[in-house]
């Protein structure tokens, strides 16, 4: 049986059994490591799914983080920010910032504009950053405009849109350097072309700027000199021809109507039949005070018009900063302005006075101020006055 289980180990030397053995051991010990290997191995790939898990978990919550700031973003500029800040998904740096605001989607255009407006260095710096990464050269001024105006939404505040203007206009002559004498050529001009806008495809406004009167109301703001009136009948063409157009994201059907407001913000409106407060969009123009439940809404919640209306201070038991709404001459009636119901029908409204809370004592009495001036003049133009004065003057002086 042994010579049949062996059959020719009689047949090695004792040196050559010796040497089997050795391989034999050899052989096991190389399984063992095989075996010790495969573990290894499978705890490393089980390491790496962990990992690969981790990773994607991670990624996952960095996603959630980043759509949730985006939220806040939408609902408070720079609280969302901020919170991307912290949470290390944008860097506090003006590039950085500005490339998130002008290529990110899903940003409200509102909020992007109220956040470029800012006054601090740091919004300043933001705002040089976010102009330019726009490409204005060979662009005419209404095609640059066009392509300015479409990555955000003018704020409603004078201070906001001159700053945005001013670095909007430094940028285009940067671009374009033998086109305007001076960038206050350009900011005066980029102004004009946006009132052309308006009186030309507002159907509020019934009194339409004409050719002749676009070309007078820019004489003398090329350094005092007139500009050709080959490029001012070619802008005029181009704004008659196809108005501004406003990203839908943050606008509504009445696109025309909320282009360039006077002032708008977040306020709380006391109700007209059910006596809660409740937080709404403001957006004052033309004559009228819209507001929405968001900022993003098409259509408003309730319109109202401002004719024949007064506004004052108030003092209200509940709410501090308060400011009313109300007809001097038909005291108890009705205020004539309408609402948008839930189910989509427009109703009449219920007010005979409106009630309305600012975050602050500034913002009250700021709105009171807006609104008075909308309900006297249109204050639009005023913000062009002092630099079309000034340039003039200047030509006139160097001549």
């Amino acid at each position: 049986m042994t010579d049949y289980c062996h059959p020719v180990s009689s047949d090695f030397t004792p040196a050559e059994r010796l040497e089997i053995e050795n391989l034999k051991m050899h052989k096991s010990d190389l399984l063992d490591d095989i075996e010790k290997l495969k573990m290894d191995i499978e705890k490393v790939m089980s390491e790496i799914q962990d990992f690969e898990l981790t990773e994607e978990n991670k990624n996952i919550a960095r996603d959630k983080k980043f759509l949730s700031g985006k939220k806040k973003f939408n609902m408070d500029p720079k609280k969302g920010i901020q919170y991307l800040v912290d949470n290390k998904l944008v860097e506090w740096k003006p590039p950085a910032v500005a490339e998130f605001l002008y290529k990110e989607e899903g940003l409200n255009k509102t909020a992007i504009g109220d956040f470029l407006g800012e006054r601090e260095d740091m919004h300043l710096q933001i705002l040089k950053a976010f102009v330019e990464l726009h490409e204005f050269s060979d662009l005419n001024l209404v095609q640059a405009l066009r392509q300015f105006l479409w990555s955000f939404r003018l704020p409603g505040e004078a201070q906001k849109i001159d700053r945005m203007m001013e670095a909007f206009a430094t940028r285009y002559c940067d671009c374009n350097v033998n086109v305007f004498q001076s960038t206050d050529t350009c900011y005066i001009l980029s102004f004009a072309i946006i009132m052309l806008n308006t009186s030309l495809h507002n159907p509020n406004v019934k009194d339409k700027t004409t050719l002749e009167r676009f070309i007078s109301m820019n004489r003398g703001i090329n350094n005092g000199g007139d500009l050709p009136s080959e490029l001012l009948t070619k802008l005029y063409d181009s704004i008659r021809s196809e108005p501004f157009k406003i990203p839908e994201d943050d606008g509504n059907d009445l696109t025309h109507t909320f282009f360039n407001p006077d002032r708008e913000g977040w306020l709380l409106k006391l109700g007209g039949r059910v006596k809660t407060w409740k937080r709404r969009w403001f957006i004052l123009t033309d004559n009228c005070l819209y507001y929405f439940e968001f900022t993003t809404d098409k259509e408003p919640r309730g319109i109202i018009p401002l004719e024949n209306l007064c506004v004052r201070e108030v003092v209200y038991a509940r709410k501090p900063y308060c400011l009313e709404l109300y007809n001097p001459n038909s005291k108890g009636q009705k205020i004539k302005a309408c609402k948008t119901e839930t189910d989509g029908r427009v109703v009449e409204g219920k007010h005979q006075s409106y009630m309305i809370s600012a975050a602050t004592a500034e913002d009250r009495d700021s709105w009171i101020q807006s609104i008075r001036a909308s309900i006297t003049k249109d204050p639009f133009y005023d913000l062009v006055t002092v630099r079309k004065k000034k340039v003039i003057n200047n030509g006139v002086t160097e001549e």
